[in-house]
């Protein structure tokens, strides 16, 4: 009987002992619980928040700046590159469909939203993905300047446009696009050059009057079209001048 009483004792006096030391316990793990959320600060050169993979954020974390330059800077010194890398896993479609990309720049103002540059090399960056997918799509329809869109394999928009001369009887160069100058150096026998090789295009003329034929010609790499035009009789063809039109497409 007097040992139970005996214990019963020394629990009670060992009670706050207890409960300070289970309060001093918790004050020691709870900086240790959160280090792999929020709140805490960044270490360089190692993992943020965990080394765990399991382990991340789970709020957005927001670097505000109010300066004159850029908010924050990253670079790289090595010459290996790698300045800043971006990953995450968007589904299709990107803002319209809620689906925020991996990387997003926003201009408030009426500036530019970004730039890229390089100092050196023969590109200045790549866009790689599945090959029947879209590089990138635009919703502004300006004129991209340098970008380069309007060519096709060096060629400017200008150049797949077709080039045409409208030519007098006398060699006179009228109406056209892409022709430099018109010439009639005999009867019936004319040049046209236009403004580049013009030697594999295709050539369609149409000449004025009745009974009246024409020819054209060219040679390799020649920014000329050689035209002969003619008068059609009982007797076969004989040189005459003639008007004509000549539209040569490439």
């Amino acid at each position: 009987m007097r040992s139970r009483i005996r214990n019963a004792l020394n629990v009670r006096a060992n009670g706050p002992w207890i409960l300070a030391a289970a309060l001093l316990v918790a004050l020691l793990v709870a900086p240790f619980a959160g280090a792999f959320g929020e709140g805490n600060s960044v270490r360089g050169g190692a993992r943020n928040p965990s080394p765990d993979s399991r382990r991340a954020y789970t709020k957005e974390t927001q670097i505000i700046a109010n300066v004159g330059t850029y908010g924050t800077r990253q670079s790289n010194k090595s010459n290996n590159g790698g300045g800043a890398v971006y990953g995450c896993r968007s589904a299709a479609g990107g803002t319209p469909k809620g689906n925020e990309p991996c990387v997003r720049a926003s201009n408030l103002a009426d500036g530019r939203a970004f730039e890229f540059n390089a100092n050196g090399g023969t590109e200045v960056g790549a866009i790689t993905g599945p090959a029947t997918a879209a590089p990138f799509t635009t919703t502004a329809t300006g004129v991209a300047t340098g970008l380069n869109a309007d060519k096709v394999d060096g060629k400017d928009a200008t150049d797949l446009q077709a080039k045409f001369a409208t030519v007098s009887d006398a060699g006179a160069l009228g109406d056209q696009r892409g022709a430099t100058a018109a010439a009639r150096s005999a009867a019936g026998v004319y040049s046209v050059t236009f403004d580049a090789d013009v030697s594999k295009c295709a050539r369609t003329v149409s000449i004025n009057g009745d009974a009246a034929g024409i020819v054209t010609s060219t040679s390799t790499g020649a920014t000329t079209v050689a035209v002969h035009t003619f008068d059609i009789g009982a007797g076969g063809a004989t040189a005459a001048d003639r008007s004509f039109h000549l539209v040569v497409t490439c």
